[in-house]
């Protein structure tokens, strides 16, 4: 009922906000006084914390005394962004492999070889005429009470094993599919469809013959139903070259936790810490980067399904920046740790975070490997296990120049790696450190990273979205 609620209201707050009247309405004697608007704010989104606009200087202060590196600092300044309070937790991640699982069977149930139900999708619109197929979400699957062809097309996203025969869901088959339209590429002068608009320069002729070499990300099952995402190189043409398509399987890598730890008996987790309940609360891991981005799209459209097309001036979701990251970990404090103290544990002995704590104790925090999100207080701003439990994905490249290769607002940097290129061009920021790192590597300054295609037992997300306008509650 909450989030009824709440995206009900964010529906109505868009409704009300683009009622104002016609230009000139409130005008007095012809002068000029703009347009008139209602005034919004926009409804904070479900599961998310507002973090506001403000500065500080991202990377530590000091000397890494551990291992002697000195990471680059620098003043600047971050835009306000909603945050998800916790780590995106296992039960979370299963509604979206749950949606793919679900829309697969839709289609089935739609396709004549599954007995056809043309109520699963629909072709036409009340007058008859032909539109772009979309499923029926209002239809419910049969999962009870099925025809012989509706339980085959259920069935058919299943799998046994041949060893066990056991029945599971087929991870092979949990693809999903979206696109994204390129902004900044688009808006680089550089990249005008116009050669006029190319160059301002009024001493430098336009040349009309100029022939702009864009790439894009493409993405195709082949015939042997083996995803294909590739990066295309081609002449500018249209708008639509800088719309990119992909593919991803997002059934968490439930491997991770033995390859990650030879000489461990971690089977356990293998088999139970995605799929069983009893770690409903816990984050999920075991999934890359470029999934995570998968399920920041999947949310999105999610939103915008449910919204019903009243929110088209929402932000997307996405991961949040590095600095992003940093500026949301410190907190109202700007500390080197989510809390107010320099050490990790209070007066009293109680850890301020889920870490190892010493050699080969990882339980002297309370906890084994993760815990249930929200196990340990929030930090200032209100967002929970910024420090342990899991390490968290960033949408920004990693190199070692970090901070000083960036602007000092809204600090970013972006490099979208084709496939062809090399693996070092690969690597994604990590941050927060995990449950299996070290004090020094849970600090709000710390910083590592991980290659987009790799999934870990100790690394996971969480999604950010950008707070649309400024007002009272981003200052």
């Amino acid at each position: 009922m909450k989030k009824l609620l709440v995206i009900t209201s964010l529906a109505l707050a868009f409704v009300l906000s683009s009622c104002g009247g016609p230009v000139g309405e409130s005008a007095v004697g012809g002068e000029l006084t703009g347009v008139s608007a209602m005034a919004w704010d926009e409804p904070a989104p479900y599961g998310m914390v507002l973090v506001k606009r403000g500065s500080f200087k991202a990377g530590p202060e000091e000397t890494d005394s551990l291992w002697g590196k000195s990471t680059p600092s620098k003043e600047v300044s971050v835009d306000a962004f909603w945050m998800d309070e916790t780590e995106v937790t296992n039960s979370k991640y299963k509604q979206f492999v749950y949606w793919v699982r679900d829309s697969i069977i839709r289609e089935r149930l739609a396709d004549p070889a599954y007995g056809g139900n043309e109520v699963y999708k629909v072709t036409e619109d009340r007058e008859g005429n032909p539109i772009k197929p979309f499923l029926n979400w209002a239809k419910p699957i049969p999962w009870k009470r099925a025809t012989e062809e509706e339980l085959a097309a259920i069935k058919s996203v299943y799998t046994t094993h041949p060893v066990e025969r056991t029945t599971m869901l087929d991870a092979k088959q949990m693809n999903y599919r979206f696109e994204f339209y390129d902004h900044l590429q688009a808006a680089l002068r550089k990249n005008r469809l116009n050669p006029a608009d190319r160059n301002r320069n009024t001493d430098v002729p336009v040349n009309y013959d100029e022939v702009v070499m864009i790439s894009k990300d493409t993405a195709y099952i082949n015939d042997e139903g083996q995803i294909v995402n590739q990066t295309i190189t081609r002449p500018l043409s249209s708008l639509y070259d800088f719309q990119n398509s992909y593919i991803v399987n997002i059934y968490p890598d439930t491997t991770c936790w033995v390859n990650d730890f030879q000489n461990a008996y971690n089977e356990p987790y293998m088999k139970l810490y995605f799929s069983h309940p009893s770690y409903n609360d816990y984050p999920v891991v075991g999934v890359s980067w470029e999934q995570a981005n998968a399920f920041c799209a999947w949310r999105t459209n999610f939103l915008m399904a449910g919204l019903r097309g009243t929110a088209r001036q929402i932000q997307r979701y996405r991961l949040p920046t590095e600095i992003e990251w940093e500026f949301a970990a410190r907190g109202q404090e700007k500390n080197a740790y989510p809390w107010k103290s320099s050490g990790t544990k209070s007066d009293e002995g109680c850890f301020y975070a889920n870490f190892k704590p010493g050699r080969g104790n990882y339980t002297k925090d309370g906890n084994l490997i993760t815990t249930k999100v929200g196990s340990y207080s929030p930090n200032s701003n209100g967002l929970y296990d910024m420090a342990g439990n899991v390490a968290e994905w960033t949408s920004t490249v990693y190199t070692e120049a970090g901070v000083s290769s960036m602007s000092d607002m809204n600090p970013e940097l972006r490099y979208n790696a084709a496939k062809e290129d090399p693996y070092m061009m690969k690597k994604k920021t990590v941050r927060g450190g995990s449950w299996k790192d070290v004090a020094s590597y849970v600090r709000s300054d710390a910083r590592t990273y991980e290659y987009q295609n790799e999934s870990r037992s100790y690394i996971g997300f969480r999604c950010v979205r950008t707070q649309v306008g400024y007002n009272k509650k981003g200052r």
